[in-house]
């Protein structure tokens, strides 16, 4: 079995780090730069999930999935749209419909930020900008329930802004459950590595 990390927006692979020293079968582990799915393509979200279906076809077996924040986001589309690929999933601080206030807020703050701090997230200012804009009008609500497989949903206790979200994620999928990680914010791969390995080796574990 492999399983697929990805990150969150604002973040590098290297996020995935300190979780993945925790999680059993780490060699079968695999976190990739989402920026890279976009190197020399226009930064939109249609563009990044369609790299993501390419790069997911390589695998003829069914994976196992967890995302954080757009990394959940993915990683929820490409559970309804090839069900039958995904063996089972782990949702981090994922919403199914995305809070365009939000995001326009987070637009506004990216604008005034300085390119410095985007080198550090690997995408570029305008890169980060443009993506999230791409992304206001995403609702999955209506397929959640083709959504068949096992679903962990996650989310720190201090991210409040993505708790009700997460609870109604938990409750509109059919075969899902809902955990949160003590002492951590939004970034539960940053802030609290060791519990969410734990819980992710918990919920593989029981197939």
């Amino acid at each position: 079995m492999k399983y697929i990390l990805l990150h969150g927006l604002g973040q590098k692979p290297s996020a995935w780090e300190s979780t993945v020293k925790v999680m059993n079968h780490s060699p079968d582990i695999l976190y990739p730069d989402l920026s890279e799915w976009l190197y020399c393509a226009q930064p939109c979200y249609s563009n990044l999930y369609q790299a993501f279906d390419k790069y997911y076809g390589q695998f003829d077996e069914p994976l196992t999935l967890c995302g954080l924040s757009l990394g959940g986001i993915l990683a929820l589309h490409y559970a309804i749209e090839h069900r039958e690929k995904v063996h089972s999933l782990a949702l981090i601080g994922t919403q199914a419909r995305m809070p365009k206030n939000t995001l326009k807020l987070q637009n506004m703050v990216f604008r005034i930020m300085p390119h410095s701090v985007f080198r550090k997230m690997g995408f570029c200012k305008k890169e980060a900008i443009d993506l999230s804009k791409s992304m206001m009008d995403l609702d999955f609500r209506q397929d959640l329930k083709k959504i068949g497989c096992r679903v962990l949903v996650l989310c720190g206790e201090k991210d409040k802004a993505n708790r009700p979200a997460s609870l109604a994620l938990k409750q509109a999928l059919p075969n899902a459950e809902f955990s949160m990680i003590s002492h951590a914010g939004h970034e539960v791969n940053l802030d609290n590595p060791l519990e969410l390995g734990e819980k992710l080796n918990a919920f593989f574990s029981r197939g």
